[in-house]
């Protein structure tokens, strides 16, 4: 999980969570607004948890909302390792790293949001495309939600 910083049309600052699948590619979550706090971490994991069931480890970097109680009790509630990163060592989350540098090139710096509604609508349709649309390298070719599909059939991943 990573954060991202961007700017709407009136020059009001919005972040996105970003959370990775670093075995298949996906991106399970883009979290759109201007605030993102702990409780809000949590939130946006527990979707995921619904959707994908509990990771044994979610690699972060040692930033408030990573660091702080809420997602600390949503960690230790759900039996997940927070692996933090060395501070000031951004490689040690090379593929959260990565995916952020393709959405900032192919996503935040192509668009201008006009709103947060606007930016949410559109950060959701480049998630799709990136997930079910765009051939990863590293998976052979295929798409996140493909490999995914056939690394695990039975999930009915969409």
């Amino acid at each position: 999980m990573d954060f991202v910083r961007d700017t709407l049309s009136s020059g009001r600052a919005f972040r996105t969570l970003n959370v990775l699948d670093i075995f298949t590619r996906e991106c399970l979550a883009i979290e759109v607004d201007t605030s993102l706090p702990g409780e809000r971490v949590t939130r946006v994991l527990d979707a995921v948890v619904a959707e994908r069931g509990v990771p044994d480890s979610i690699r972060v970097d040692n930033g408030p909302e990573f660091a702080g109680k809420a997602l600390d009790a949503w960690a230790y509630g759900h039996k997940v390792t927070l692996d933090f990163i060395t501070p000031g060592k951004p490689v040690e989350n090379a593929h959260i790293e990565s995916f952020n540098g393709k959405f900032r090139d192919e996503c935040l710096n192509q668009n201008w949001f006009t709103s947060l509604a606007d930016a949410r609508a559109v950060i959701a349709e480049w998630r799709h495309d990136y997930n079910t649309i765009r051939p990863h390298s590293a998976l052979g070719h295929q798409s996140p939600a493909a490999f995914a599909l056939l690394s695990y059939p039975s999930a009915g991943l969409s």
